[in-house]
């Protein structure tokens, strides 16, 4: 049962963790650290250092990620421009991946996992970008359960939110947009790769799969009145749960707002206003616009994009052109 004292005092520490202003100062100092260490292998265009930008990606978006908490949390503007800076540093650290997956296969990488992934696909999704949206989900179809896109996913609410784009989307992984956390187990099992932490069932999330796209509004609100007490009890939690309780969403209900997103866009009715307390902090209020424009790149991100895509013809965005614009 949800304990609301509890929530409360979980709510104020996940705030006060990015109040401190040396919190800000910290990530600023780091990403200043990147650009000194990234600029003199730009300049003399040495990849026998490169991996180092790759590695340097955590520090571009950990600063996006306190500008977004200040901006959201401190400032009180509804601004969405560090989230959204954060899932364009994601992509990028999957295509700068790609290049190493021969030469440093067993790379591991900060801010990088299966849950970062499809947390920026689905956001993707909502902020209208076609473009980069198909790049991403095939890079994920293509390379799932493989070095640079390892699935072994404890958490019930990313298998979810997967199942949810495919259907949504009428695409596929593994050949299936059903139960697609089993298919994965099943078929990680099948190639000898671990599969242990994938969830065996999910749900609250099940019921919700298997409904959807209900059209009674009453039954989509007792749902997401559901989702939204099971989020709030693990995000209660904050710094124990596995689950909702790290201090980067904790208190930011994406799974729930892309099942209204979703919703809305087949026409389906969504609730008009939501009483508990998650779906009314300010993260959940964000003004996201459909379709979202595109910021201009962070100048040490387009940097780090300008140098792979000159050494290194196999570099997927060169596939593709120029990307966010």
């Amino acid at each position: 049962m949800l304990n609301s004292k509890k929530l409360q005092l979980a709510y104020k520490r996940y705030v006060k963790n990015f109040a401190d202003k040396s919190t800000l100062d910290k990530v600023q100092l780091k990403y200043e650290e990147a650009e000194s260490e990234n600029t003199p292998i730009v300049e003399s265009q040495d990849i026998g250092k490169d991996h180092i930008l790759l590695i340097n990606l955590y520090r571009i978006s950990s600063y996006w990620l306190s500008v977004w908490k200040n901006e959201i949390l401190i400032n009180g503007n509804n601004s969405s421009i560090g989230l959204i800076q954060m899932q364009q540093v994601t992509l990028y650290q999957c295509m700068c991946r790609h290049i190493y997956k021969d030469r440093y296969p067993k790379m591991k990488l900060i801010n990088y996992s299966f849950e970062s992934n499809i947390i920026a696909l689905i956001h993707f999704n909502m902020y209208g970008w076609a473009k980069e949206e198909t790049l991403f989900f095939n890079f994920i179809e293509d390379y799932f359960g493989e070095n640079i896109m390892e699935a072994n996913d404890w958490k019930q609410h990313i298998w979810f939110l997967l199942e949810l784009y495919l259907q949504y989307t009428n695409r596929t992984i593994l050949g299936t947009s059903d139960h697609v956390h089993l298919a994965a187990r099943s078929t990680l099992e099948d190639r000898d790769k671990r599969c242990d932490l994938i969830p065996e069932e999910l749900g609250i999330y099940r019921e919700v799969l298997d409904r959807w796209n209900t059209p009674d509004l009453d039954e989509i609100t007792q749902l997401i009145a559901k989702m939204s007490d099971h989020h709030s009890t693990l995000a209660s939690d904050l710094g124990e749960s596995l689950e909702f309780g790290d201090f980067d969403y904790a208190f930011y209900p994406y799974e729930i707002l892309f099942l209204l997103h979703v919703r809305k866009k087949r026409g389906l009715p969504n609730p008009e206003h939501f009483d508990d307390f998650l779906m009314n902090t300010p993260e959940a209020k964000m003004n996201i616009q459909d379709p979202e424009p595109y910021p201009e790149l962070d100048p040490l991100l387009k940097m780090v994009d300008e140098f792979y895509r000159k050494n290194y013809p196999e570099y997927i965005p060169n596939q593709h052109g120029e990307l966010f614009q």
